[in-house]
């Protein structure tokens, strides 16, 4: 590097996985956002490290492992902006699908790839969730620090968009967690509606099947097997066991 950092600086830099953080020295300061990157339509991570030394601003190039010269705060400003609005579009995306969902679910017409669907909306808001309200934190302590350096409306704009970033996709979680509570208590209810009708099925079939087992015994002196019309005596017995759950089967889909 052209310039001489603190090795532990060096080290937040360099490591793309670091969060979004905040350093001051005597002689520069360091401002790391690790924000989402959309790139066709889908969300990935990158990390930017700017040094700030003399009311200039480097970038930090990860190809060629050196400091380039981004401009002023006006460009840092500028360079920024493009991509949180990119950033706010991808949410304003995302929270028009969920609607979808909620519009599909309330009108009943639940398929069979809405967990995916979820759980792929769910992975993306979480990250940016995730990713901005670190960047916020960082971010806000940068423009308190150059407060008298910077164009205060239009960093305190910026600032404002990454708060509602963060905001926008919060609540975008929130909507799925509560989409995810209906579509569960819809499945219970649709489970609860196959066991309800498996249930009386058998509760018909039981005194059907008890009789059969019954007279389906290899022993001798069974009932109604030496007389004539044994077959039909044994239907109508099981006729006459089979009113008593039918009965109850009625008195309980009333109830």
């Amino acid at each position: 590097m052209q310039f001489k950092l603190n090795k532990y600086i060096i080290d937040d830099i360099v490591n793309s996985e670091h969060p979004s953080d905040f350093e001051t020295t005597k002689e520069y300061a360091v401002l790391i956002l690790r924000l989402p990157y959309i790139k066709e339509s889908k969300v990935k991570v990158i990390s930017y490290a700017f040094l700030i030394k003399d009311s200039k601003v480097y970038e930090y190039c990860r190809d060629s492992k050196e400091f380039v010269l981004l401009g002023d705060f006006d460009t840092l400003y500028n360079f920024l902006d493009v991509r949180i609005d990119k950033i706010l579009a991808k949410i304003s995306r995302l929270q028009t699908t969920i609607e979808k969902m909620e519009d599909r679910l309330y009108e009943n017409e639940i398929d069979s790839n809405f967990p995916n669907e979820w759980l792929l909306l769910k992975k993306e808001l979480a990250l940016i969730e995730r990713l901005m309200a670190h960047s916020m934190v960082a971010f806000q302590r940068f423009v308190k620090y150059f407060k008298e350096d910077l164009d205060e409306l239009a960093y305190k704009d910026l600032e404002e968009h990454i708060d509602r970033a963060f905001r926008f996709s919060k609540s975008g979680l929130e909507k799925l967690d509560n989409l995810y509570n209906f579509y569960r208590a819809k499945m219970d209810e649709k489970m609860n509606r196959i066991i309800f009708v498996l249930t009386i099925i058998s509760a018909i079939f039981l005194p059907l099947t008890l009789i059969t087992g019954f007279f389906g015994m290899n022993t001798s002196d069974l009932p109604f097997t030496q007389g004539a019309h044994g077959t039909l005596k044994a239907t109508i017995l099981a006729l006459i066991f089979e009113v008593p759950f039918v009965w109850w089967i009625w008195k309980m889909m009333r109830d």
